[in-house]
């Protein structure tokens, strides 16, 4: 692994040098995309981008878990947790890429 991380920076970036935009212009783009599809998350909505993946949100019921290393019950609380399921496609980019 190459341990780089993919940063806003880096997107308002690359919509920079590939769009055109200002930087300004270009980190506002980004933000606005990203706080949309913040609030759809938020509102129970899925997000879909074709090609890439779904981002959606699921309840988890509350249920009975184990401290593995004392065997002690411990009640685990029911939460919303958020799912990503990446397209085929970035499936197949992935898979070829570690080649």
């Amino acid at each position: 692994m190459t341990g780089k991380t993919l940063t806003r920076m880096d997107l308002s970036e690359a919509v920079f040098r590939e769009v055109g935009l200002s930087r300004n212009e270009s980190a506002a783009l980004v933000e606005s995309v990203l706080q949309h599809m913040s609030d759809a998350l938020v509102d129970g909505e899925t997000v879909k981008i074709s090609s890439f993946g779904t981002f959606s949100v699921r309840d988890k019921a509350a249920r009975v878990g184990r401290n593995p290393k004392t065997g002690e019950e411990v009640p685990i609380h029911p939460r919303r947790v958020l799912t990503f399921r990446p397209s085929h496609l970035m499936k197949d980019r992935v898979s070829a890429g570690n080649k």
